[in-house]
């Protein structure tokens, strides 16, 4: 059966497949879109949810980190993205400032994601200390997607991209977290750049399911870049990520045959004139 072909025959995602998909020990396939072209694609390959990540300001704004992402630009992407998306499940992350300063602006702006967005739920960073805004959030009809590990936001607080958990007292502080976010009510935790070993264990504790990103096969499901397996920059992708293509050499190869045929006049032919 075709991609598109699967996509359109199998349920729409909401928020109770994940429990669904964790008790049936199916893995559950995540990854990142940002416009209409990336959702599209992603839609019709069949994963169950899509992840209009703050990463966009690195991999299609050029940032240098997520940092600079404004909520303006966060509706505006998963907007995009929305027009595209029929089946997979659809989730916005909150991006910086946008709700630790109070659990009344979380609320707002999460629900700015949702009315004009058109997000299904909304992806929050942090663990104990983020439980009252997810369940202010939660009470307001949003669903809620943990995050911990390595936190992007935080990463002048963390001193830079390292890997989380690898020591006993590190594991047992992001265990703990995982638990008081189940508590509050996530539907699921995304896992990132964490010590396998300690992301198995957190998997394995948990009624609801795990997402990793360079956290191990052990997690119950997987979330990339889409730029990293499509890629789409050239760049070497993280040590977490696997390319499955080079678009963006079939991208500057397309654009370098075009300039070549308009510069010979080969292009436009007869058949693209009207």
């Amino acid at each position: 059966m075709s991609a598109q072909g699967q996509a359109t025959t199998e349920p729409k995602r909401r928020v109770h497949h994940f429990a669904m998909l964790k008790q049936r020990n199916q893995p559950i396939v995540v990854v990142t879109a940002y416009d209409y072209p990336t959702g599209l694609a992603a839609d019709e390959a069949g994963v169950d949810a899509i992840l209009v990540g703050d990463s966009l300001g690195m991999v299609a704004l050029g940032f240098e980190s997520t940092i600079p992402v404004t909520m303006d630009m966060m509706v505006h992407h998963t907007a995009a993205v929305r027009r595209a998306v029929r089946r997979a499940f659809l989730i916005a992350d909150m991006p910086y400032l946008s709700y630790q300063v109070s659990a009344e602006e979380a609320v707002r702006n999460a629900g700015r994601l949702v009315q004009e967005g058109g997000a299904e739920a909304v992806k929050i960073e942090g663990g104990r200390e983020m439980v009252p805004v997810i369940r202010r959030i939660l009470e307001a009809g949003i669903p809620v997607l943990g995050h911990i590990g390595l936190l992007p936001q935080s990463i002048h607080k963390l001193g830079g991209y390292r890997v989380q958990g690898r020591d006993d007292e590190a594991a047992a502080s992001l265990l703990e977290d995982a638990r008081a976010l189940e508590e509050a009510g996530v539907f699921a935790i995304v896992l990132e750049a964490m010590d396998p070993d300690t992301a198995t264990q957190i998997s394995r504790s948990l009624h609801v399911p795990t997402i990793g990103i360079g956290a191990g096969r052990n997690c119950d499901g997987q979330v990339l870049v889409l730029s990293d397996l499509a890629g789409l920059i050239p760049r070497t992708p993280p040590k977490f990520a696997k390319r499955y293509c080079d678009t963006f050499g079939l991208i500057k190869q397309a654009i370098e045959d075009y300039r070549e045929e308009v510069r010979t006049r080969k292009f436009p032919e007869p058949q693209h004139e009207y």
